[in-house]
């Protein structure tokens, strides 16, 4: 199943386009987090009416979980994500600094 990209947040590059292995490790770890999520029964998916920058434009979307939580913002209190505008830089290179504590799965 893809991973969707989800609106407002940004998260660990994996292969090639991450920084240092760190952060390809954070993106694997905040991917499996993300498909423990989408495996919870009675989500939401709601379509942000943005795209991402990529040639293909995929779009950005929100999704809620039973309860009302965005996943996105879930992502973000555990660790796995930081905020994303398109005027800010980028807070993840911080993963790659010497003594930055990778997130663990629950």
């Amino acid at each position: 199943m893809p991973v969707p990209f989800i609106s407002g947040i940004d998260t660990p590059e994996i292969g090639s386009h991450a920084k240092c292995i760190k952060e390809r490790k954070l993106a694997l770890i905040a991917k499996g987090r993300l498909r423990e999520l989408l495996a919870e029964n009675g989500l939401r998916v709601m379509f942000s009416d943005a795209v991402d920058k990529t040639q293909t434009h995929r779009p950005l979307v929100n999704i809620y979980r039973k309860n009302g939580e965005e996943i996105g913002k879930k992502l973000l209190r555990e660790g796995f994500a930081t905020t994303w505008s398109p005027t800010q830089r980028n807070e993840l290179k911080k993963t790659c600094r010497p003594g930055t504590k990778l997130p663990r799965l629950s």
